[in-house]
């Protein structure tokens, strides 16, 4: 049998190709509308993740809830998890079920004072529906509020924003931080939906980091805490006013933005 030369294969092979192409792609090109769609939430890039959640089971939060009534005497320390983990029954082991540790009872006690604190507002009644106060002052109330819960663990709080600061503590920190400055706006009647929705969370947050840090140092009373909050809203408010254009209020986050984990203390 003869054998064809390599090149009329190749040519055979070729129109072969050329004719399996122009045929309909029914398998292989689903069309759009079998596409896998991807959604995508507003206000986040793809290019920039969340950070992991710091969301708890029943048991951990039990450890942490049981945990915190002993942060006073001992700090947000690996002893007070292990004397909470006894106080809830649980064996001294069991606290590596919090595989951040001392960074998982703070992450604990921000978030559950921010519950707190929406709770005082639709529960208590912190805010009088009826008060005429702006913002502002609700803002101020609120900031106010939030860092009095600080006062039993005041004398800690420091060592606490030494483990915020770790390189790979601080994207859940400030992501806390802003949690805490959406809550307050939001609490405080805040409507905005254009970049000012931007620069007010970081301007409350960075009052509030401000404030936090100055609070470890004020006493008791924190009168002084309060005279300060009372100032920089008052700055920040001035400065909000002259930013009118969007190219303003962006350079304005920027700024705000770098300076704002350092103004709560964290070496960054």
């Amino acid at each position: 049998m003869a054998l064809r030369p390599p090149v009329a294969r190749l040519s055979r092979l070729s129109r072969l190709s050329l004719s399996r192409l122009s045929r309909p792609c029914l398998l292989s090109c689903p069309s759009p509308s079998h596409l896998p769609s991807r959604s995508l939430r507003p206000y986040h890039s793809t290019l920039h993740p969340d950070p992991p959640p710091h969301e708890y089971t029943n048991s951990q939060s039990t450890i942490l809830t049981a945990a915190l009534r002993h942060v006073p005497d001992h700090g947000f320390t690996k002893n007070a998890l292990t004397l909470g983990a006894r106080d809830a029954g649980f064996l001294d082991v069991s606290v590596q079920l919090l595989p951040r540790a001392e960074f998982d009872l703070i992450l604990f006690w921000l978030a559950s004072r921010r519950g707190l604190l929406r709770a005082r507002v639709e529960n208590d009644h912190l805010l009088d529906s009826s008060d005429d106060a702006s913002v502002d002052d609700k803002t101020k109330t609120l900031i106010m509020e939030r860092l009095r819960m600080n006062a039993d663990i005041r004398h800690q709080w420091q060592d606490a924003l030494a483990v915020m600061s770790l390189a790979g503590n601080i994207p859940l920190s400030l992501s806390e931080l802003h949690a805490l400055a959406s809550d307050i706006l939001y609490l405080a009647g805040d409507n905005s939906v254009d970049a000012a929705w931007y620069t007010k969370r970081l301007s409350v947050a960075a009052v509030y980091a401000a404030a936090d840090l100055y609070m470890t140092r004020d006493a008791a009373d924190l009168v002084a805490t309060e005279a300060f909050v009372a100032r920089r809203i008052a700055d920040t408010k001035a400065v909000g006013d002259k930013l009118a254009g969007i190219k303003q209020c962006l350079g304005f986050m920027g700024t705000t933005a770098v300076g704002l984990g350092r103004s709560w203390g964290l070496k960054i």
